[in-house]
């Protein structure tokens, strides 16, 4: 009975782990321009779920769960903030679990794609639209689960309405607790990193603590300084961590798993119950990791800030392909 206890924990603590580090693998600091306000008399409009396209209609999965992840940009433990504080979402991605596929898939979300999004009062009323880019939405709220509820709805309904079981974010200092966990993950480095970290050589390199986080998070000074390159990044390291931390998990004992996750807890904010939590690592723990997708679009820079336009039909491909079905 102990050894079955010290495997689900083990479990429990690699399905955690995954997610996390899936969503704190983000695009660096940045001051955010929130481009356009619309007034209060514009309320945010929910778009429908389901999907028509030649002549065929599309209705959601019921056999995919969808957690949102999300990297904020802020050092420290999660704490309340003053309504509507500044702390800018700078990863966000989709984990999508496919359990007819038997399979995991990334979505990564260009923070800095312009999106409708709703504008909250001190007291977390909506009173209007604003258009900004994506990581925005969550500087609305307090920095705890109204910013992220507001971050949920923002993405479903720039995704036609797409249906978010579950979020997840987390600070920035997270990073390296979770990669030197795992030993390091390994990466190629391509690009030039000695204006923004000396250590960090050309080559494959194992990163170490802060050598993660300037791979992850660097923008500026780094190669063409473009989010889609971060995003390049934030793929191989996924994969190097998924590999590094199977190895770990092969040697790693109960008190490695629980002291790791009480490091991490405080950086967490997260609907997902423990109860819901442990039922999905009983049936999703084996299941790979099989794609890593992007949406695709172009950079525009507007008034010295980069704002990102996606093309419609590739988005409309990639939502049909993760989360729908025809009737």
């Amino acid at each position: 009975m102990k050894r079955k206890k010290q495997t689900l924990l083990k479990a429990v603590f690699a399905f955690v782990a995954l997610i996390l580090v899936l969503g704190i693998v983000y695009s660096g600091l940045q001051i955010m321009e929130l481009t356009v306000f619309y007034g209060q008399e514009r309320e945010f409009e929910v778009k429908t779920k389901t999907i028509t396209r030649d002549g065929v209609k599309y209705f959601p999965r019921q056999d995919v769960n969808v957690i949102l992840l999300m990297g904020i940009n802020q050092a420290g433990p999660v704490h309340p903030e003053e309504p509507n504080h500044g702390n800018a979402v700078d990863m966000l991605a989709l984990l999508v679990i496919d359990e007819k596929a038997g399979h995991w898939n990334i979505l990564n979300l260009n923070r800095d794609a312009m999106v409708d999004m709703p504008m909250l009062d001190t007291e977390g009323k909506e009173i209007g639209v604003g258009t900004a880019q994506l990581s925005y939405a969550h500087t609305f709220g307090t920095g705890m689960a109204d910013s992220c509820e507001n971050t949920r709805k923002t993405v479903s309904n720039f995704l036609g309405g797409v249906n978010i079981d579950y979020y997840i974010s987390m600070n920035v200092d997270a990073v390296a607790m979770l990669n030197d966990a795992v030993g390091g993950v390994t990466v190629n480095v391509v690009d030039d990193f000695s204006q923004v970290d000396s250590s960090l050589p050309k080559g494959n390199v194992t990163l170490t603590g802060n050598q993660a986080r300037s791979f992850v998070q660097s923008r500026w000074y780094v190669g063409d300084e473009l989010n889609l390159s971060r995003i390049e990044r934030q793929k191989q390291y996924m994969r190097g961590f998924v590999e590094s931390f199977k190895k770990t998990m092969e040697t790693s004992d109960t008190q490695f798993v629980l002291n790791t996750y009480n490091e991490v807890a405080p950086y967490l904010v997260s609907d997902l119950p423990i109860s819901t939590l442990t039922g999905m690592v009983e049936r999703y723990i084996d299941y790979p990791l099989a794609e890593v997708y992007s949406l695709q679009g172009e950079n525009k820079v507007v008034n010295n800030y980069q704002e990102f336009y996606i093309d419609k039909d590739n988005m409309e491909d990639l939502r049909l392909e993760l989360f729908y079905a025809p009737k």
